[in-house]
This record gives structure tokens, sequence and C-alpha cells, in this order.
């Protein structure tokens, strides 16, 4: 019974190997990408590139790992979602207003740690920001975004 159970396993897990995900970046223009309208410091491009732009931007990288389902299937439903909630490629597409809103979401996430996800770091080390980049990359979002950047109860 455990054989045919561990046989039935194996199957399925050669079968899912066949549903592909699509690794095809959408095309953007260049002129409206967050780092091109923006102009930050090389080190801050940098770093945002590093550790944003492949699951907030249509210049994602996949990994080899990308080509073994189920594995696949979650890391493009979390590319899929990051485009989805913001897109550094489609910047320029954003109304100012909205640009705004995701300055200060950009601001509180890379500030309170919450981006990069624990569950990219793991594999990504490479794109786990040290205090100093945080600070870096936090003071230019405030240079650009103005007063509204900040977040409630943060010291000037």
């Amino acid at each position: 019974m455990k054989k045919k159970i561990l046989w039935g396993v194996l199957a399925l897990l050669v079968i899912i190997q066949f549903f592909r995900i699509d690794k095809t970046n959408p095309t953007s223009d260049p002129a409206k990408d967050f780092i091109a309208m923006t102009n930050p410091p090389a080190e801050v491009a940098g770093m945002i590139k590093a550790s944003c732009y492949d699951c907030h931007s249509n210049q994602s990288v996949y990994p080899w790992y990308t080509n073994v389902a189920p594995v696949s299937w979650f890391i493009k439903k979390h590319i899929n979602e990051g485009r989805k909630h913001l897109n550094f490629s489609e910047w320029g597409n954003y109304e100012e207003r909205r640009r705004n809103h995701k300055l200060e979401e950009f601001y509180g996430e890379v500030n309170q740690r919450e981006m990069p996800l624990q569950s990219y770091l793991i594999i990504h080390s490479e794109s786990r920001l040290t205090d100093e980049q945080v600070k870096k990359m936090t003071d230019w979002i405030v240079e650009i975004g103005g007063e509204g950047v900040k977040g409630e109860g943060e010291e000037e």
C-alpha cells in the first residue's frame, strides 16, 4: 500500500511538471520606470533593483527553480501579486496621487522591514537590506516624497 502511494505521488510530481508558468515579462516604456523618473543616487537605485524589482517590476528574473512545479506556481503568484500592488516599471502610468500613496507605502514597508519578504530573503540573501541601507533608502524616499511620506508617529 505504501509503495502504491509513493508511486502515485511520484507520478503526480512528474505530471505537474508539464504545467509550466509563463515567464514572459510584460513590455513597458523604460522612460516610465521608477528609477528613470525619480533618478535616485546610484547606490539607492542598485538597492531598489536588487531588493524590489524581481517582484515589483516587469523586469523579473526567473531563477532555475522556477522550472519546478509547484514551486514555480508559488513564485509566479508572488510576482503577480507584487506587480499588482506596486509595479516600478509602470510608475509613469500612475496618477500623482497614487504615486504619492505608493511612496508612503514603499517607505513604510522598507522602514518596518516588511519588504523584501522573508520568504524571498531565504533564497536571495543578497537582497537583504542592512540598517544603513534601509536608512539611505528611506531618507531618499522622504526626500522625493515630501511631507506625506513619513508614517504616523515617526520623528522628522
